[in-house]
């Protein structure tokens, strides 16, 4: 996720990818940044890499998995600067009292999460903010957030519920673009050209809805959270495309008849039950 997020901040032209130092721990990762232009440094833990990542960046982004974040902030701490730096959690469940906890006092946390679709400048990313961050801070995350897509401020109590509808979205969106290109091919399409119409038809689906209503964004006082966008109810496009007893209503018939609405809803609320389990908030 720290990859995607980076590859989308530069293909966004918001960094340069000489801009990013990167602590990696396998070589394998640590040869796919160096080609990407970062600057990679040892494992944040035993290899030095928290102090370099400190000396060489004023926000700092911990981007490990939740069962690693202790030992990182251990090892980052001793070389933050509250005053200067800003430290940004992309680890899921992990909530920003555990992060504030092992920082040193007034430290300015963030608790943050993208998706993958940060890499193709469509990402879906929310924040929450410590209590020592400043206006500025939530500006420099909504910034950044925003540069890959879309970034909305929740309440931390809801963060957790977004990892698992958006954070973990993207993998069940490629599962029904897999089961719709199935369908394609069941129906007599070859199977590239299955894949290719079913990903164009569920992304300019996603676009209708993103385009039905105002952007709801800007025009707040500095360090507010941007509105959220006010958009149609994908129920009312669905029904636009559902003539009556044509071959659009009797597909969704099958789907309701599936149990596919509540199945989805279901796997959101798995995900994020378990993003809370993860790091232990839940």
């Amino acid at each position: 996720m720290g990859e995607a997020l980076a590859r989308g901040l530069v293909g966004a032209g918001v960094l340069s990818a000489g801009d990013i130092t990167a602590s990696i721990r396998t070589p394998a990762r640590r040869a796919v940044l160096e080609r990407f232009g970062a600057t990679v440094v040892g494992d944040a833990i035993s290899g030095g890499g928290a102090a370099a990542v400190a000396a060489a960046a004023d926000v700092v982004v911990i981007g490990v998995k939740p069962g690693a974040v202790p030992a990182v902030l251990d090892a980052l701490a001793p070389h933050l600067d509250v005053g200067r730096h800003l430290v940004v959690s992309i680890a899921a469940g992990v909530p920003l009292a555990a992060l504030e906890g092992r920082l040193p006092a007034g430290a300015r946390v963030a608790r943050v999460m993208p998706n993958t679709p940060c890499l193709v400048g469509e990402g879906a990313s929310v924040y929450a903010m410590g209590g020592a961050a400043t206006p500025a801070d939530a500006d420099t995350v909504d910034a950044l957030l925003a540069s890959v897509g879309l970034a909305l401020r929740l309440d931390e109590a809801q963060v957790d519920a977004a990892t698992g509808l958006s954070g973990c979205g993207p993998a069940f969106c490629f599962l029904g673009i897999e089961a719709l290109a199935d369908g394609g091919v069941q129906a007599g399409l070859p199977r590239d050209m299955a894949i290719a119409l079913a990903a164009q038809t569920m992304a300019g689906a996603a676009r209708m809805v993103l385009e039905s209503g105002g952007d709801g964004g800007g025009g707040g006082p500095a360090g507010a959270a941007p509105a959220t966008p006010t958009l149609a109810h994908p129920a009312i496009l669905r029904e636009r495309v559902c003539s009556p007893g044509g071959a659009t209503i009797a597909g969704v018939a099958e789907l309701e008849a599936a149990g596919v609405r509540g199945a989805f809803g279901r796997a959101v609320v798995a995900a994020a039950r378990r993003a809370g389990e993860l790091a232990g908030s839940k």
